[in-house]
This record gives structure tokens, sequence and C-alpha cells, in this order.
């Protein structure tokens, strides 16, 4: 079991900076701006032949009793309960806070190894701000810079140390990742529910769930397994329009969560049924279409709307997402867990047809069966010769033709022949793409 350490401490003090550091990566958003991180957020670092999981958390507010801070408290105090080592982030030139008092009485409550760091001290290692810090009855101090890298490396010792022995042992602890998860998107507009529905699907509140749009503002990256199948769910920050987006930290949000769409296997595009399909909602497909991510569409909050309002958005899904016909379309509730079991296999489905592998053969074959039921129209003096196929890779699955004058394949010809292969190998819910690939001439002078 890989050793839990969860970041803790008030807003703005540099714990997601901290996190970069910790796991080597740029997953946390960081800026200069209070509360910025609201979700708990894991990675996982290592040292040496030592690995770790890191759980970096919102500013705390243990004596909050309301609002979203009620929420950010909330998920701090699940992280402590998660973690094996806590350390506890102060920063040294802002000075000591009674909000600082207040964690640090929580915990002492805990019954956790907690490790005082004090951050932003580059330059102050010997400083005697640093001494103010005892009045918290955590322990010393241990002076560090998230931001510069400068004392990471003793302060996570200490972290380990704990946990580890001899570095001998310290290799059974390497694990075999060549079974990666699904990486599986929640992506929508602001307040669809993309945070209840993974905290419905996880069975807890693991993700902060309130009714204001732009709750989530950060990637947030969840482990989760469904009947032997691993899964990375990654709830991500509402896409609104562009002339909407006023905060620089919402744009850093809307470039993670354009990365998160990205670097996804399958795409669940949240809709909300009380507001229909709109224009965001198409272009947040179009995108999803663009990257060719496997993509499943669920209307969310089925249950709150009339026979007539189902109606309209059924003739809305047809127009304004008329390019998603390969995908299905799911009416869930999230609140109510309605729907969930169709939308998982929906889920299943799209991410075996995207890794779908398909032979040279049988794809010859079937192009040979095509163009003999119905043959491409000419270009100029000559008709396209479509002569072999294969598959040229998957995630989205891309099928490569070769012959000769393939400049002349119409784009209505290529939908015939998508059509014919997704029939064969029916696949769903995932786009396929078909590139055409002139065939050398050998009597071609060479110069």
């Amino acid at each position: 079991m890989k050793p839990v350490i969860a970041l803790v401490g008030r807003p703005n003090v540099g714990k997601s900076t901290l996190f970069n550091r910790l796991t080597k990566s740029r997953d946390a958003i960081v800026a200069d701006y209070a509360g910025l991180t609201r979700d708990r957020h894991y990675g996982e670092g290592r040292q040496g032949a030592r690995e770790y999981i890191v759980i970096d958390t919102g500013g705390f507010e243990p004596d909050c009793t309301e609002g979203i801070f009620k929420e950010m408290a909330k998920q701090t105090r699940q992280a402590v309960a998660e973690a094996d080592a806590v350390i506890f982030v102060v920063d040294v030139r802002g000075g000591l806070s009674a909000q600082d008092h207040d964690i640090a009485n929580y915990l002492r409550t805990a019954n956790k190894t907690v490790l005082l760091a004090a951050n932003k001290a580059e330059g102050m290692q010997d400083a005697p701000q640093l001494a103010e810090f005892y009045e918290l009855g955590i322990g010393e101090p241990i002076p560090i810079s998230s931001a510069h890298g400068q004392g990471i490396r003793s302060l996570l010792d200490m972290a380990l140390d704990t946990f580890f022995g001899t570095e001998d042992d310290d290799e059974e602890l390497i694990e075999d990742d060549t079974d990666r998860p699904v990486r599986l998107a929640v992506a929508g507009r602001p307040n669809v529910g993309k945070s209840t529905l993974i905290n419905t699907w996880l069975g807890e509140e693991r993700l902060v769930a309130f009714d204001m749009p732009g709750t989530t503002r950060d990637a947030i990256k969840v482990p989760f397994e469904r009947q032997g199948q691993r899964f990375e769910l990654i709830d991500t920050a509402g896409l609104r329009r562009k002339g909407k987006v006023f905060e620089a930290i919402e744009k850093f949000s809307v470039v993670k969560t354009l990365q998160a769409i990205a670097d996804a296997n399958v795409v669940l595009l949240l809709i909300d049924a009380t507001q229909g399909v709109t224009d965001q909602d198409a272009h947040i497909a179009g995108f999803v279409l663009e990257s060719g991510r496997a993509v499943v569409v669920a209307i969310n909050k089925w249950d709150a709307v009339d026979s007539y309002q189902r109606e309209m958005l059924q003739r809305s899904i047809e127009t304004r997402l008329a390019f998603l016909k390969f995908a299905p379309v799911l009416h869930i509730s999230a609140i109510k867990r309605q729907g969930l079991g169709p939308l998982w296999k929906a889920i299943a489905d799209a991410w075996a047809s995207a890794s779908c592998k398909m032979s040279t053969p049988v794809l010859t074959r079937l192009l040979q069966e095509a163009v003999q039921f119905q043959q491409p129209q000419r270009g100029g003096m000559s008709r396209p010769k479509l002569r072999y196929a294969h598959q040229g890779g998957q995630n989205p699955p891309i099928i490569v033709i070769h012959g000769n004058a393939l400049e002349h394949v119409s784009e209505s010809y290529k939908r015939y022949l998508e059509g014919r292969f997704r029939a064969h190998f029916k696949l769903t819910g995932t786009p396929l793409r078909i590139e055409m690939k002139l065939s050398s001439n050998p009597f071609t002078e060479k110069e």
C-alpha cells in the first residue's frame, strides 16, 4: 500500500504549488488567488523507489457552517481521515493567524502524524518569524519554499520515513502500471450536475456539489472500479461561452477542461434537461468530436421536465447535435440515481468501440463488397480505384484505404463507407476516421 499524504492549510498558503512539486506535475491550478482549490485533488509521486499518494485540499476553515466553505471543509476532513500523514502548510511571510490556530486544534484531535511546513521561506531559514509558529503546538516548523523547491526533499523524507524501512523493502512497492484505467471525463456547461453524478457513482460526497455555477475549477481525477474494470473519473470545470469568461482563474479552468477532454478515452457529455440543448453544448460536443474522443450523451435532470419539454428536447438534440448521430443518448437523474445502469453499459460499449481491433483481411473484404454494391463517382476521366484497407489507429479508430485517383472520392462516399464499416463492427459512441492514401506508381521516374 502506498502511504497517503494530505496537504492542509488556510487559503493561499501554497498547498497546490507544493502538490505540483511533490507529484512533479502541473496538475493543480496555481494562481495568486485565495480559495482557488475546492475539491480533493489526488496525485502520485515517487522518491527513489518509494511511492506515495498526495491529496491537495481547499482552504480549510474548520468552524465554517454555511455556504461553499462548509463543503470545502468537509472535503478537507475527509482527506485527513484518509491520510497516513498530514502536512500542515503555513505562510511564513503572512505570519501566524487565528485560522492557523483553529486548524492546529482540529489536527491535534485527528490522531495523525502531522508535519508543520513553513512555506514561502526562501532566504528565511534562520529568520525569527519561524519562532512564532511554535505556538501552534504541532512541532518544529520546517522551512520550505514550494515555488523554488527548497527544503522539499527533507520534508518528504520526514513524511515517508514513518512508513518505509530499508531500500530492499521499498522495491516491493513498485507496481505494474501496464493495465491503465479507462479515463472517463465528465464535461458540460456549469451547474448541469457533473460533480453530483460522480458523487452518486462513488457513493460519497467526494466532490463539492453546490448550487452555484463554477463550483468546480480544476479537472479533478478520481480512481474508480466497477465490475473489475478500473476507471479514472475526471470531473471538469463547466465551460461557458467565451464572452462570459471574465476571471483569469476561470480561463485556467477552461484550459484544464479542454486538456482533460483531449486526454480522456471516453467523454460523458452532460446536458441539463431543464435548459435544453444550448449553443455552448454544441460547441463542447464539437470540440469532443475534433479531439476524436468516444462520447456518450446523458440528459440529466430528466425527472424534472414534463412530456412537452421532453419532446422539444429530443428535437433539439436531433438538430443541434446532428453531427453526433453515432453517440448514444441516455436520460438520467444523478440525484435520484435513475438510469445509471444503462449509462455504464453505453460507456463500456463506447470504449470497446474506440479500442476495437480490425484485421486487414476483414477491412479489405468489406471495402470490396461496398465498392461492388456502389462504386464511387468518376472524377474527370478516371474513376477512383479502392484496392485495400487496414487499420491506422485506435481511439478513435482510423481506417486507411489505399488505391488510385482517391482524391476524387467524395465526402458522401466516405460517409457511405463509414456506415458499412460501422454496421459490421457494431461501432457505437466513437467517431470513425477514414483516410485515403494514394498508392505509389513503381514506374514513375525517380529524380
